[in-house]
């Protein structure tokens, strides 16, 4: 599963870090430099200077509760 998000700030990076924790699942960010885990709040301080990222999970995951989670970073 894809989702267009923007992290405009490094604490928009900081909160997207906090709930990508919470879930047990893998969570990629995914820009034009490279990807990095967002459960690492340094690779995602790397990315939010893009504008064009793509959060990414497998699609056998259960999203619906992360998906709420992350609706201020979604485009």
């Amino acid at each position: 599963m894809t989702f267009n998000i923007k992290i405009p700030t490094s604490e928009d990076a900081q909160k997207l870090n906090k709930i990508a924790e919470k879930y047990p699942f893998d969570i990629w960010v995914h820009g034009k430099s490279g990807y990095a885990d967002a459960k690492s709040l340094l690779g995602l301080m790397l990315l939010t200077i893009e504008t064009d990222l793509k959060l990414v999970i497998d699609d056998d995951q259960d999203t619906k509760h992360f998906e709420k989670d992350i609706e201020q970073f979604l485009v």
